[in-house]
């Protein structure tokens, strides 16, 4: 099953991309069919597993590359626990909003569409490996159709962001794959589930350094501050579908990479150092609100905002108990789903509008009611009304969280006020005040595939806002091994 949700849309890039060149139009219906297929199996997925099994389900496992005397062996070993079902689900959601919002790229189109499905599978491969030197692979995988999307088929300085990009990710990857040899060369396997069941010792390099080499992969990915600043130009100069996956699901690659390895493979280190990812969690929601407050750029406030966001996540994962991990993961499902809807909104408006300046906008709900609404109904998840996704997972967070960092998540407490400052100013200057002439001619959304990209996340959105048990006894059968490492050693 697994193996088919990976393998689904690597086939739907490859026959998009030897489409002939006078049916190119014709990509646009293949990712929509293949990631549409790649979303019903993870929703069956979901839905069939079973939260109180233990261990991992659906596994898929044979191995790759054994060279001969060197002890080790590296495995195709694909499966999932109730920590990547959400991720897969969340995946499969997002790569059909992206396919959908994407349905007006009229350049190279079916090349445009191959780096968007084979995305979606290098993605999937993060989410599902359980060998340490496969998901690195597919770690690096992702960053090939990065980088052709936004450089090709993005705005303004396009190049120079794609390129910012891939060298932060590149240098972090270099880290990442030293602290992996270290580990898996020493203790004879890169398995990650025997690896968890017998921590490495030291050995040439301190585990202090390997957990910080680690570390450093999936803070920048995350981001976090002071490794965050590829991700506003990466925004910015993004087109709109690729926002949406990589604000929904790339940035979540960080948070999954921490919970899935670093935490459970190195649980002494991790514990040693909780208060400074605690800092570094407390300081990068106050910085990433702060900055958000001051930007006019639409998609630049949103990224931002994601910076403070994600160090939310920091915050729990930082709280080493079952609650706030539980918080953690959460936290990153629904940033998926709310910042996905965001950036979705973001790019219905510049299509119209062809400007994303907030200053030069008013009274937008006059001309666009629907539009509003729905951008209005994004904006409250995100700062966290009760009663929508963004409070659960908050709320878990800050509790899971107190006891062991006050400091830090009073300060998570206080980045709610800020977000409420700026989603509620950004609303009221775009779409309420008094309505300009130069937009009496503004359409709202009028297209069914703008209707379903939208609707889709707004029903996740206020569903789990109301009945959050439809995803948090997933995640919480996911964490609970993991905080049981800590609960018994530590």
């Amino acid at each position: 099953m697994v193996t088919l949700f990976l393998l689904l849309p690597l086939a739907g890039a490859l026959l998009a991309l030897f489409l002939p060149r006078e049916r190119e139009l014709d990509a646009r219906w293949i990712a929509l069919l293949f990631s549409g297929l790649a979303f019903a199996v993870s929703i069956v997925i979901f839905v069939t597993f079973d939260p109180d099994q233990n261990g991992y389900q659906f596994v898929d496992q044979f191995t790759w590359i054994n060279p001969s005397g060197a002890g080790f062996e590296v495995q195709y070993f694909v499966g999932v626990d109730g920590l990547s079902a959400p991720m897969v689900l969340l995946l499969g959601l997002l790569s059909v909003v992206a396919v959908l919002v994407s349905f007006n790229i009229d350049e190279r189109v079916k090349e445009y569409f191959a780096y968007l499905l084979l995305l979606e599978t290098a993605v999937a491969g993060v989410f599902l490996s359980l060998d340490l030197i496969q998901f690195f692979l597919f770690w690096e995988l992702e960053l090939l159709p990065m980088y052709m999307l936004i450089s090709i088929w993005g705005s303004g300085r396009n190049r120079y962001s794609a390129m910012k990009f891939l060298i932060y990710t590149l240098a972090g990857s270099a880290f990442m794959l030293v602290g992996f040899l270290v580990i898996g060369v020493d203790a004879g396997t890169f398995e990650i589930s025997a690896l968890t069941e017998m921590p490495p010792q030291d050995a040439l390099i301190p585990l202090s350094l390997v957990f910080w080499a680690i570390m450093i992969a999936f803070l920048v990915k995350l981001p976090v501050f002071p490794v965050h600043t590829w991700l506003p130009d990466a925004h910015t100069d993004a087109p709109t579908a690729v926002s949406v996956m990589l604000a929904g699901v790339l940035l979540k690659m960080g948070g999954y990479g921490i919970l899935r390895i670093a935490l459970p493979i190195l649980p002494e280190q991790a514990h040693d150092f909780r208060f400074v990812l605690a800092a570094i969690a407390g300081f990068s929601v106050l910085y990433g609100a702060v900055i958000t407050l001051q930007q006019r750029d639409l998609k630049r406030l949103i990224a931002y905002s994601s910076v403070s966001h994600m160090g939310y996540v920091l915050l729990g994962i930082a709280a080493l108990g079952a609650v706030g991990l539980s918080g953690a993961a959460l936290q990153m499902f629904t940033h998926g789903t709310i910042t996905g809807l965001l950036f979705v909104m973001v790019g219905l408006i510049y299509e119209r509008t062809h400007t994303r300046d907030i200053t030069s906008m008013s009274g937008l709900m006059h001309r666009m009611p629907l539009i509003g609404t729905v951008m209005l109904i994004a904006g409250l998840a995100s700062l966290g009304l009760p009663g929508l996704s963004g409070f659960v997972a908050e709320l878990t967070i800050f509790l899971g969280a107190f006891d062991a960092h006050p400091a830090a998540t009073i300060a998570g407490i206080f980045g709610v006020v800020l977000a409420a400052g700026y989603i509620l100013w950004m609303v009221q200057r775009i779409f309420h005040g008094p309505a300009d002439e130069k937009w009496a001619d503004l359409k709202d959304a009028n297209c069914w595939w703008e209707h379903v990209a939208m609707g889709s996340l707004v029903v996740v959105i206020v569903a789990i806002g109301i009945f959050p048990g439809i995803i948090t006894d997933s995640i919480e059968s996911g964490i609970a091994p993991i905080a049981q490492i800590f609960e018994a050693n530590l």
